[in-house]
C-alpha cells in the first residue's frame, strides 16, 4: 500500500470539493439526486462512539404504489477487524471477536435492523492465507449446533432480527469435512439453514482448497418476514453467472459476505455487487473485513516475494447497492463499522418492469450454449475470413 493511507473516498470528497461540485460528483458516483440519509437513534450513535466502530445510515426509496404498500426493511452490515493475537488460545481468540460484534449487533437492534450479516469468516483471522491446518481447522464448527449458532439464535429472537453469519463449517456428518458456510437464523431464534461457498480462489494468499472445496447447496433462497434473501460467499462476486442464479430463485437481497486485501481485488470491489444489482434486479450487500492480521510463522505467497507473517490490509469500504443502479457511499477502509441501509423492497419489482431485464433475456439459449461450452470436444463459434 501507499504511505498515504485513504480512510474514505466519500470523506475525501466532501473534504476537498466545494458544495456545488460535490452534489454533481456523488450524483454521478452513486446515481442518486440527493443522498438519502437515515437518522441512527443516539442509542445506536452512542455505542459506536463508546466501542469505537463507525455508524453510518442510508435509504432507498420506491414510487408510491395504488396495489402495493411499500416494502420497508432495515438491513445491517457488519465490518471488523479481529481482536486478540493470533498466538491467544483458539475459544479466546472467537470470544472477544463474539463480544466485539454482538455490541455492533445491539446497536443494529436499536436503529430497528430488520437483518444483519456479517463479513465473511467472521468469528476468526483469516487464516488460510499461511496453508497450516493447525491450530486453525479448531476454529470450525457445526451450522446448525455449532456454539456461534446457538449465540446469534438468542439475539435474533431477543431482536426479532434475522442474522446471517459466516463461519468455517465442520460436518460432522459426512467425515468431519470443512466448508467455508453462510448461516441463516430465523428472526423466531430458529435455525433456518446454510449455504456454501460455490467458488473457491486459488490466486497468491487466497488459495483457499486447502481447507474446503466448492460448496454443494446449489444457490439457495431464504424466505423470511423481512424479503427473500441470498448469500453470494466472498469470491464467488467474480461469477456473473453465481449471481444470476440466486435471482433466478427469487432474491431480493443477496448478501456477499468477504474478506480481500488492498492491490488484489480493490478496483473490482465497487463494480461487481453493483453491476449484479443492476442485471438481476435486486439488492446487493458487500461486506468486507478491515485490519491487519499477523500470524506466529512465516509463510510465503508463491508470488516471488520474501516470507512474511502479516496479512492485508483488508479494505473494508462495505456499501449496498440498488436494482436501479444507485448505491450507498462506503463504510471506512481501516475502521470497525456498521452500515445500515433502509430499502424498500418494491424498487425490485418496478426496476424489472422499467427494464425488463428478465423479459429480454434468453435462458433457453443460454442453456444451450453452456452445455456446448461444457463439452470436451467443444469449439467456440469464431468466424474467420476464408
Amino acid at each position: 500500500m501507499s504511505e498515504f493511507e485513504l480512510q474514505s473516498l466519500n470523506e475525501c470528497l466532501e473534504k476537498h470539493l466545494p458544495p456545488a461540485e460535490l452534489k454533481e460528483v456523488k450524483r454521478i458516483l452513486y446515481g442518486l439526486e440527493e443522498e438519502q440519509i437515515l437518522e441512527i437513534p443516539a442509542s445506536a450513535t452512542d455505542l459506536a462512539k463508546e466501542h469505537d466502530f463507525e455508524i453510518k445510515g442510508y435509504r432507498f426509496n420506491a414510487r408510491p404504489e395504488q396495489t402495493r404498500r411499500p416494502r420497508l426493511v432495515r438491513v445491517g452490515a457488519i465490518q471488523n477487524s479481529i481482536v486478540l493475537s493470533t498466538t491467544e488460545p483458539i475459544e479466546r481468540q472467537r470470544e472477544a471477536i463474539w463480544n466485539k460484534v454482538k455490541t455492533m449487533i445491539k446497536a443494529a437492534a436499536e436503529a430497528k435492523c430488520n437483518v444483519i450479516c456479517t463479513q465473511e469468516a467472521w468469528t476468526m483471522p483469516f487464516a488460510f492465507c499461511t496453508r497450516e491446518k493447525f491450530p486453525w481447522c479448531e476454529f470450525a464448527e457445526e451450522a446448525e449446533h455449532g456454539p456461534t449458532t446457538r449465540m446469534l439464535s438468542e439475539l435474533a429472537k431477543a431482536y426479532n432480527m434475522v442474522i446471517i453469519h459466516s463461519i468455517l463449517e465442520r460436518d460432522v456428518e459426512h467425515g468431519e469435512t470443512i466448508w467455508n458456510t453462510a448461516v441463516v437464523i430465523s428472526n423466531s431464534g430458529q435455525y433456518l439453514g446454510k449455504h456454501r461457498k460455490n467458488h473457491i480462489p486459488r490466486v497468491g494468499d487466497f488459495n483457499e482448497s486447502t481447507y474446503y472445496y466448492e460448496g454443494n447447496t446449489g444457490h439457495p433462497v431464504f424466505e423470511t418476514e423481512f424479503g427473500k434473501l441470498a448469500i453470494n460467499i466472498c469470491y464467488g462476486r467474480h461469477h456473473p453467472q453465481n449471481w444470476m442464479m440466486f435471482g433466478l430463485n427469487g432474491a431480493e437481497i443477496v448478501f456477499n459476505p468477504s474478506a480481500t486485501i488492498g492491490r488484489l481485488s480493490e478496483p473490482l470491489w465497487s463494480i461487481e455487487a453493483r453491476n449484479a444489482a443492476i442485471a438481476n434486479s435486486y439488492f446487493t450487500v458487500p461486506i468486507n473485513r478491515v485490519g491487519i492480521e499477523q500470524f506466529p510463522n512465516e509463510y510465503t505467497s508463491g508470488d516471488g516475494q520474501k516470507a512474511h507473517k502479516d496479512f492485508g490490509p483488508f479494505y473494508g469500504s462495505t456499501y449496498v447497492a440498488a436494482p436501479d443502479g444507485s448505491r450507498t457511499p462506503s463504510l471506512s477502509r481501516s475502521r470497525d463499522g456498521l452500515l445500515i441501509t433502509e430499502m424498500d423492497l418494491n424498487l425490485c419489482r418496478q426496476v424489472k418492469d422499467f427494464w425488463g431485464f428478465r423479459m429480454t433475456q434468453r435462458l433457453p439459449l443460454y442453456a444451450e450454449s453452456f452445455q456446448k461450452a461444457s463439452e470436451p470436444d467443444f469449439k467456440p463459434q469464431i468466424i474467420k475470413e476464408t
